[in-house]
């Protein structure tokens, strides 16, 4: 029998971003402030018996993977090897209209939305204790997504706390050809601490990755020129506004009049 569901997947934006100290497996350990915003992927799950388990992805961008480099695809591959024995034929349709490599964590919150949905599928067959398990098995970010709202989050973002939600308008821009990787920015970020560059100017900025990040990229400067006020969101190149809208202009995404949510990904058919 094959069952089918539609999943929402929320953006999100750093409402601040303090870089602790890098772990000894690689990652940083961060202080950030977390707010899910609407602007939402889509994923359309259907799963059906099969003589041998397959994962199917397509979808309407051409800037991301529909192969196993996908987190979608290890997403599905990790909840069927956890609790479900029967080969399966899992087909996916991944409906993107939040940018890639943007620090709106598009890649995470579809990851998070896939554990959600086949969760469904399978009659909730995993607590939302080993669901969150999963996510951080697979990313820093997905904890996040899946619950939503505003929390704080600590280690490397897939420790969540309760923080003050508030009703907000949020306006993002974006340079269209400008994706920044997390890897990129973290990088960068440890290489200006252990060179000692521009160490002061480091607590002008609400968000230590836009520190590292900004005087490499004449884009990221003339956002900041023009909106003094704007804070660049996850390891960028989206920054966003509360109190501003931003102009339509040649060669920038933009993105005004949305709403922080009180929720992470969930169920709309």
């Amino acid at each position: 029998m094959k069952k089918s569901i539609k999943i929402q997947c929320p953006a999100k934006i750093n409402l601040d971003l303090k870089v602790v100290n890098k772990r000894p497996d690689g990652f940083h350990n961060i202080e950030s402030v977390m707010q899910t915003v609407s602007l939402y992927d889509y994923l359309t799950i259907t799963v059906k018996k099969s003589d041998k388990t397959e994962v199917i992805l397509s979808g309407n961008s051409t800037e991301i993977p529909y192969n196993e480099k996908n987190i979608v695809y290890k997403a599905v591959e990790l909840f069927l090897k956890t609790c479900v024995k029967e080969p399966q034929h899992v087909d996916i349709y991944i409906d993107k209209s939040i940018p890639v490599s943007a620090g709106l964590a598009g890649g995470s919150t579809n990851g998070a939305g896939t554990f959600f949905g086949l969760n469904k599928i399978f009659g909730n067959i995993l607590s939302n204790d080993k669901l969150h398990e999963l996510c951080a098995q697979l990313g820093s970010d997905l904890n996040f997504c899946l619950k939503g709202g505003c929390m704080q989050t600590h280690g490397r973002g897939e420790v969540l706390s309760d923080s003050e939600y508030k009703k907000q308008t949020v306006n993002l821009i974006k340079p269209i050809k400008l994706g920044i990787s997390a890897k990129e920015a973290y990088t960068k970020f440890s290489e200006k601490i252990k060179n000692s560059v521009d160490i002061d100017s480091r607590a002008n900025y609400v968000n230590d990755l836009e520190w590292a990040l900004i005087n490499d990229y004449p884009e990221l400067q003339h956002i900041k020129a023009k909106y003094p006020t704007a804070i660049m969101t996850g390891s960028g190149s989206t920054y966003f506004s509360l109190d501003a809208s931003f102009e339509q202009e040649e060669g920038y995404w933009v993105k005004n009049g949305l709403e922080t949510t009180e929720f992470g990904v969930a169920v709309v058919e």
